[in-house]
């Protein structure tokens, strides 16, 4: 059997390298370079791969294809395998295939990476053999290959959803869904609630579904789902139907076992992370771990770069990194956090953002805004009427020092853009550590 992998960095390289283990004729192929180490990685395994290109003969002779979730449908070569009725699945379905591991998988519009991030580091300090993947750390289907897990705390996008048809999530998080990607879902809303909806599809009476009890979008949802799985609710205050919540300043766990812990002692601040907290507490909860160690990882844990991220302090002028924000709703999160007035850095690659969502927050809380992108026109179109100072810029040092002229002593520059990075950087990484290292800089 010929599996052919398109794609061929951290999902489609550890596909390749579990494809290959298992015997089959496995071809890998990226229309971008390669990374070395991924080269490296593909040689080590005697893996064939092409980069720059896409060979057709090599390609369209596949029996299954792992598609990279980065890849949209509208590829010419994906619309090809399409119209042959190759089946097309993603690395995650793929790897769910070898493992009888627990999955425990996280999905969202926004909060994902942190409590994926703080989920892992409950159950690793709890000493128990557990992977991270998906989105964030290494690729399922390496460790599937190479290593033996007997969990999995896996991110799933709605990108990595698309592709999954039998996988099976024995614990399912959605923390909530507010328009994003709506680029690659035809600019229709119902099209990606759908794709996150996936999380659950294959879940058993035996298995656990924990969501956000307030979020309107899920609640409307959950009727035409069908859920199988036991439900887990929270919310911030304790609800008919919610199993965790916070009363008394106290977090509270009522289910599987009785938890407890003082909210001022979760490392993570703010409303937005106490629902992340939270669904890790449940995750947590269910594996079975202790409450003494649950309520230490959620006291000691460090937080996840370029989400938050408080820089350093020039001047009197604090900076924060909140580069991870690349939707709108991900920005209200930060500006809502935020105690003092703001100098906000947005923009980018526009995802079909609506942004009446932040505008009373931006009237409310900000000073200025540094728009940072090769097209600011909607910017303008949306924000100019609020009467802020504004200013352009078409690169992180202008971003860093024009925001900083902005800002008065005592003020806070948000680098929280809204959009994706691709138009100016390689990905919101390198954005953040950019305004990392310009503001270190000043």
């Amino acid at each position: 059997m010929r599996i052919v992998v398109l794609g061929a960095g951290e999902s489609g390289a550890g596909a390749a390298v579990l494809a290959k283990v298992k015997g089959f004729d496995t071809f890998v192929s990226d229309t971008s370079a390669i990374k070395d180490k991924y080269k490296e990685l593909l040689d080590k395994y005697n893996i064939p791969w092409e980069e720059r290109k896409h060979t057709e003969e090599l390609i369209l002779n596949a029996d299954e294809v792992i598609k990279s979730p980065g890849i949209p449908n509208e590829a010419p070569i994906v619309q090809k395998l399409i119209e042959k009725g190759t089946p097309i699945i993603s690395e995650i379905e793929f790897a769910g295939r070898y493992t009888d591991a627990k999955m425990i998988c996280i999905t969202g519009s926004n909060g994902k990476t942190t409590t994926t991030s703080l989920t892992y580091h409950i159950f690793k300090s709890a000493g128990l053999n557990v992977g991270l993947a998906g989105n964030i750390g290494k690729s399922l289907a390496l460790q599937v290959a190479e290593e033996d897990h007997d969990y999995y705390i896996i991110e799933l996008s709605s990108f990595q959803l698309d592709n999954m048809y039998d996988f099976r999530a024995h614990t399912a998080v959605l923390l909530n869904i507010t328009p994003d990607h709506l680029d690659r879902y035809d600019h229709d809303f119902q099209n990606y609630v759908e794709a996150k909806f996936r999380i659950i599809q294959n879940q058993t009476p035996e298995d656990a579904f924990i969501y956000w009890n307030d979020d309107p979008v899920i609640k409307k949802e959950l009727d035409k789902h069908g859920i199988q799985a036991h439900s887990y609710p929270f919310s911030a205050v304790k609800e008919e139907g919610t199993i965790a919540y916070v009363e008394d300043n106290e977090v509270k766990i009522n289910e599987p076992i009785a938890f407890n812990m003082e909210q001022e002692m979760l490392a993570l601040t703010g409303t937005h992370n106490l629902y992340n907290s939270l669904a890790a507490g449940i995750s947590a909860n269910l594996a079975g771990i202790n409450k003494e160690n649950i309520r230490k990882a959620l006291s000691d844990f460090k937080g996840v770069e370029h989400r938050l991220e408080k820089v350093a302090t020039v001047r009197g002028i604090g900076f924060v990194n909140d580069s991870k924000a690349t939707n709108v709703n991900s920005c209200w999160y930060a500006l809502q956090s935020m105690t003092t007035k703001t100098v906000l850095i947005l923009g980018g690659v526009d995802k079909g953002n609506d942004y009446t969502e932040i505008a009373d927050l931006v009237h409310q809380k900000c000073s200025g805004l540094v728009f940072l992108g090769t097209d600011n026109s909607k910017l303008h179109n949306f924000f100019d009427i609020l009467g802020l100072l504004t200013a352009d810029v078409q690169s992180m040092q202008d971003a860093v020092e024009t925001a900083y002229r902005m800002a008065k002593k005592g003020e806070t520059v948000l680098l929280s853009p809204c959009c994706a990075s691709f138009d100016l950087f390689k990905n919101y990484e390198d954005r953040g550590e950019q305004f990392k290292n310009y503001v270190l800089k000043l």
